[in-house]
C-alpha cells in the first residue's frame, strides 16, 4: 500500500515539477504558505533575486522539507548571499526526490540597489531531471529576474519571474519547465506584526493566491501562519532568532494528502549589534 501511495504521489510530483522546475524554500516562507517574494534573507535566492540587493551582511541558509511526510518526496536546499562593494553575489541549489525521480536546480545570481528603495537581481540556474536510469537525465539552463521596491518604511512590493526562456525538458509534446510570475505585497503594521500577500501565475496552470502573517511578540520568537489556494493548503510554524542564528520550523496541511513538515537554518555573518 505504501509503495502504491509513493508511486501515485511521485507521478503527481513529476507533473507538478515538470511544469514548474521550482519549489518554495525555507521554513519561514513555508509557515506563511510560501509567501516569499517580498521577504529579505538568504532564501530570497529562491523567491526573488531582487530582494537580495538589500542584504547588508553575508548570510547562508540550509533547509529540509519532507512533502507529505515521505522521504521519497524530500527536498534539500542551500542559499548564500555575499555583499560586495557594489551589489550582492549569490549562489544556491535545491534537490528534490529520490533514486527513481530526482530534480536539481542550482546556480548563481547578482543583485544590486538601483536606488535607496529599489533593488533588482538576475540569476542563471542549471536544471536537471532524472526519471529512472532507463530514461536518462535531461539538462537545461534557466534565467530568472526579480525586483523589490520599498514604497515606504512599512510597505514593500516584489516581483519575480522564474524561467524566462521556458527551458525545454523534452521535444516530445514540447515538454518544458514552466514560467512562473509572482507579484507580492508586505505590510509591516507594527514592529510585532507583518502581513504578506501574493499572486502566482504559472503558464497553463491556475492562478494561486496566498496570504500570511508573522507575529513577533518578543525578540526571540516569531509565530507564523498562512493559507494558499488552487489547491487549498494551510500552513503554520514558528521561528527562533538569536544574535546571528535563525531557526525556523513549519508545516503545511493538505486535506487530501496530509502534512508537509519543514525546517531551515540561517546564519548571518558580521551581524551589526
Amino acid at each position: 500500500m505504501k509503495s502504491l501511495l509513493i508511486t501515485v504521489l511521485t507521478f503527481v510530483s513529476i507533473c507538478s515539477l515538470n511544469a514548474q522546475g521550482w519549489l518554495s524554500q525555507g521554513a519561514r516562507v513555508g509557515a506563511m504558505a510560501n509567501n516569499g517574494v517580498t521577504l529579505i534573507d538568504a532564501f530570497s535566492y529562491h523567491h526573488n533575486p531582487g530582494a537580495l540587493g538589500f542584504i547588508e551582511n553575508a548570510s547562508v541558509g540550509v533547509s529540509y522539507e519532507s512533502r507529505y511526510a515521505l522521504k521519497e518526496l524530500q527536498t534539500q536546499s542551500v542559499a548564500a548571499a555575499v555583499p560586495l562593494k557594489t551589489g550582492v553575489i549569490s549562489a544556491g541549489g535545491q534537490f528534490y526526490g529520490y533514486d527513481t525521480y530526482r530534480t536539481t536546480r542550482a546556480g548563481l545570481g547578482y543583485s544590486m540597489k538601483l536606488s535607496d528603495r529599489i533593488a533588482a537581481g538576475v540569476q542563471i540556474n542549471y536544471l536537471s531531471t532524472r526519471l529512472d536510469p532507463a530514461y536518462g537525465v535531461k539538462h537545461g539552463i534557466s534565467a530568472e529576474f526579480g525586483a523589490l521596491a520599498k514604497l515606504n518604511d512599512r510597505l514593500n512590493i516584489g516581483f519575480s519571474v522564474v524561467n524566462i526562456g521556458r527551458t525545454e525538458i523534452s521535444e516530445y509534446k514540447n515538454d518544458r519547465y514552466g514560467t512562473i510570475l509572482r507579484l507580492g505585497l508586505s505590510y509591516q503594521i507594527s514592529e510585532m506584526l507583518l502581513l504578506v500577500g501574493e499572486i502566482e501565475q504559472e503558464i497553463n496552470f491556475d492562478t494561486r493566491l496566498r496570504a500570511g502573517i508573522e507575529y513577533h511578540p518578543i525578540d526571540l520568537l516569531y509565530i507564523r501562519a498562512g493559507v494558499q489556494g488552487a489547491p487549498m493548503d494551510f500552513a503554520f510554524g514558528f521561528g527562533l532568532a538569536f544574535e546571528r542564528i535563525k531557526l525556523d520550523l513549519a508545516t503545511q496541511y493538505n486535506q487530501y494528502l496530509g502534512w508537509t513538515p519543514a525546517a531551515s537554518f540561517v546564519f548571518d555573518f558580521n551581524k551589526k549589534k
